[in-house]
């Protein structure tokens, strides 16, 4: 068998990365006014970084599930491949040098005599040189500085993974692979900076709220995604019947576990604004589920299972930007107003028409939309949003809002333009017809 030259290059790409680590001298941190002495750390909170880790890598597993049974019988395996494949992927650009641009020094320009970061240093912890037991005094004061690098390495895995549900059926394997790859380095580590480096663009500037991946994640996610169904067309067959409801089930009750991690979590600490986080999680997700299922009856659609469970995944991807900023009540609205307006977008022909496979824009894209700008009104603080600042702040936000809009639509356009150029997105009509689980990994479900 005749083994393509775009395999060759990948296994020579791994090959570099691991005898590079062999070679690699690391840095160890020492204590400076950037890193705190190990006295510092607060154990509880390692306690509960460590499981709040371990609850977002679930996540992934859980969209794939998720995703994997809505799909049709012959496309179960490669869109399950899709997400999981993220774990490896993602995580080791990440070591390399993703988590160096995402939280490493900033560059940028300076207004006013202040620096504002548009992505980190790249060099500055590659190969997660400085990256160590040590806290550090900015992004995380309590725990060891490699357990908030390895926390935030689950939210670049899973980010990528969100989009696979838009062009499910039809991508290369090996274009997905380069996709995300390039996606990881120049619209989420970019993106991350700006709004969570405490000198990022979006954070400091446009003071953004994101407390747990709002913008960041679902956004980015989201708008890639719509941006995919674009370039690469329609399925040839569009219509197909979900596979397995039951893992549809599964998924859902995964990611609303590993979400307890993704958003309690982000106050990096155990502490009372983590256990808020977790109350306003849990209730803005049971109030899109009921509002989904219900808001489907009023249009003359019966209560179903992936009604259920889309409905509670939005009011999850509304409430991440505001989990630790709101009140319990208010989430309740979160979870409410978001489920309707993703419904109606789900539903809308305009939208229908480009095939987005799996609706992640009508769901993510717009979730995290709605999530963003209800946090503008409703986060608690001071000049922290419209209720609590004024106008100026809530126009800062949705200034923002459409600058992420615009950089991830058109920076994955591109990309997604660039992957296409270096290997064809989209697999053969025959490839379609025979199904992605046989065509690209010859199994069967």
């Amino acid at each position: 068998m005749k083994i393509e030259k775009r395999w060759i290059i990948s296994f020579v790409l791994i090959s570099i990365a691991a005898i590079s680590g062999l070679f690699w001298e690391s840095t160890p941190a020492t204590e400076s006014a950037i890193f705190n002495s190990a006295d510092t750390i607060v154990t509880a909170d390692v306690a509960w970084l460590l499981t709040s880790s371990c609850l977002v890598l679930l996540m992934t597993p859980g969209l794939s599930f998720f995703y994997g049974g809505m799909v049709g019988k012959k496309n179960v395996i490669s869109t399950m491949l899709q997400s999981f494949i993220c774990l490896g992927v993602v995580s080791l650009l990440w070591v390399i040098v993703g988590f160096s641009l995402a939280f490493g020094d900033s560059y940028g320009f300076t207004i006013n005599g202040t620096h504002y970061g548009l992505i980190g240093n790249p060099f500055q912890f590659a190969f997660m040189d400085q990256v160590g037991v040590l806290p550090h005094h900015q992004m995380a004061s309590t725990i060891p500085f490699i357990l908030f690098a390895l926390f935030q390495m689950k939210f670049a895995v899973i980010t990528p993974a969100i989009i696979t549900g838009s062009f499910a059926e039809r991508v290369r394997f090996i274009s997905y692979l380069l996709f995300i790859c390039l996606f990881t380095l120049f619209i989420y580590t970019p993106l991350c900076h700006m709004v969570w480096h405490p000198s990022g663009l979006l954070g400091s500037y446009f003071g953004v709220k994101d407390f747990a991946g709002g913008t960041v994640v679902h956004m980015s996610a989201g708008f890639a995604a719509l941006a995919g169904v674009l370039v690469l067309g329609k399925r040839t067959n569009s219509e197909h019947i979900p596979t397995n409801i039951p893992f549809v089930l599964l998924g859902t009750g995964m990611l609303w576990f590993g979400w307890f991690g993704f958003n309690a979590g982000s106050a990096l600490a155990a502490n009372a604004t983590a256990a808020m986080a977790f109350a306003t999680t849990t209730v803005a997700s049971a109030s899109a589920m009921l509002t989904w299922i219900f808001f489907d009856r009023l249009n003359g659609r019966k209560v179903s299972a992936m009604g259920a469970c889309i409905g509670a995944v939005v009011g999850l991807v509304a409430i991440t930007p505001a989990a630790g900023f709101v009140t319990i009540p208010q989430s309740i609205f979160f979870g409410f107003i978001a489920a309707i307006v993703s419904n109606k977008m789900l539903y809308w022909k305009r939208l229908k028409s480009v095939d987005d496979t799996l609706d992640v824009f009508a769901c993510h894209g717009v979730g995290g939309i709605m999530g963003m700008i209800l946090t503008a009104v409703f986060a608690q603080g001071e000049n922290a949003s419209l209720l609590h600042g004024g106008w100026s702040v809530f126009s800062h936000h949705m200034i923002a809002l459409v600058l992420v809009a615009a950089f991830t639509f058109f920076g994955s356009i591109f990309l997604y333009k660039v992957t296409n150029f270096i290997i064809p997105l989209r697999v053969s009509e025959e490839s379609e017809l025979i199904g992605l689980d046989l065509s690209q990994h010859d199994e069967k479900f």
